[in-house]
């Protein structure tokens, strides 16, 4: 089997390069109103759905903090006003 010669390789890459940075630069064909309108909703769900994750995100960071106080019998700051 013969192994291709590093300078025989070289031009297929380019030419495969140059083809991509071509077809990346193409410019995105022109959105109408409906695909205006479905973007928005997708946008908006991500968002929603981004905040809603980052949320119970908190939340389970609260409950581990109050688990890690308890364990090490430190006092909340709530647990310090009453007294």
């Amino acid at each position: 089997m013969k192994v291709p010669k590093f300078w025989m390789v070289v031009p297929a890459l380019l030419v495969a390069g140059a083809v991509g940075l071509a077809y990346a630069k193409l410019p995105q064909p022109p959105m109408d109103d409906a695909a205006k309108a479905k973007a928005a909703e997708a946008k908006a769900k991500a968002a929603d759905a981004t905040k809603k994750a980052r949320a119970d995100e908190e939340k389970a960071m609260d409950r581990v903090v109050e688990r890690y106080k308890r364990e090490k019998g430190i006092k909340s700051a709530a647990a310090l006003k009453k007294n």
